[in-house]
């Protein structure tokens, strides 16, 4: 993918990270992927598990030089990003993909719908009903950003074994995945930049910023959430084309109890089978 200068190689020698106008808890550079060591660190990440009000400080002055946040699960259930499989050289330009397109063919890949998944998605049909339109912002999107990762840092939200701040260098909040070459959606998505252009879509509709990674989960802040049920249900078809597994626990509630949780909520979860 086309990428801007990586600022991580300048932390082997500086790791307090002063040169780059930062001041660096005891951290480490990852490299490791799935076909051995990359050229060039993919992230930096901080020894220790992260703490409320860890964010923010960090955050934004490593934004300033091209560096932006993420929370990492050290301990997942695959035993941290060592065995995530990264692969960044399979990974395109997220803005070389539309949004819209991507969702359609996701949403009409499935074909003709059986009776079950038909009911799954209902009020839709095989057709692609089309984006949602865009929520009103109801918080600064940065602001969100932070107390979703403290509210997964101090106990609030218990879905990260061990949640450690990391710097990615990326372009924006949603090209993190495809800059890291994630695997986490492989197995619905291969070119996991065709996702990270939905992100860019979700950002510019919604103000999300990816907050958190796993090997299989993904975990955005939402500045501004769905408000009405009509929007909610139309989100709620982007998100099952995006991840399709995040409907299946619904069972016969479907797309339309799925959309109803989505009205007012601040943080999105996903996860791939």
């Amino acid at each position: 993918m086309a990428t801007l200068p990586n600022p991580l190689p300048a932390l082997s020698a500086d790791p307090s990270g002063r040169s780059l106008g930062l001041q660096l808890p005891p951290g480490r550079l990852f490299d490791a992927t799935d076909d051995g060591p990359w050229p060039e660190p993919l992230m930096w990440h901080a020894d220790t598990p992260a703490g409320p009000g860890h964010w923010t400080p960090l955050g934004g002055k490593a934004a300033q030089v091209g560096l932006l946040p993420v929370l990492i699960d050290l301990k997942d259930r695959q035993g941290g990003p060592e065995n995530w499989q990264l692969m960044p050289d399979q990974a395109s330009y997220p803005g070389d993909h539309d949004a819209e397109d991507v969702l359609a063919e996701c949403w009409e890949s499935d074909g003709d719908l059986d009776d079950e998944l038909a009911q799954l998605v209902e009020p839709f049909g095989p057709d692609w009903p089309g984006l949602a339109p865009a929520a009103r912002l109801t918080s600064e999107p940065g602001t969100c950003a932070a107390r979703i990762a403290d509210s997964l840092c101090d106990g609030t939200r218990r879905w990260l074994e061990s949640p450690h701040l990391a710097l990615v260098p990326a372009r924006r909040s949603a090209d993190i995945p495809a800059a890291l070459g994630w695997t986490g959606p492989l197995n619905h998505e291969n070119d996991v930049a065709r996702l990270c252009a939905v992100l860019r879509s979700w950002e510019d509709r919604f103000g999300i910023r990816v907050v958190a990674l796993g090997f299989d989960t993904l975990h955005v802040s939402v500045a501004a959430p769905p408000a009405d049920p009509e929007t909610a249900e139309a989100l709620a078809a982007e998100h099952y084309a995006f991840c399709p597994d995040n409907l299946a626990q619904y069972d016969d509630d479907g797309l339309r109890q799925y959309a109803k949780e989505l009205m007012g909520e601040r943080i999105w979860s996903f996860w791939w089978d």
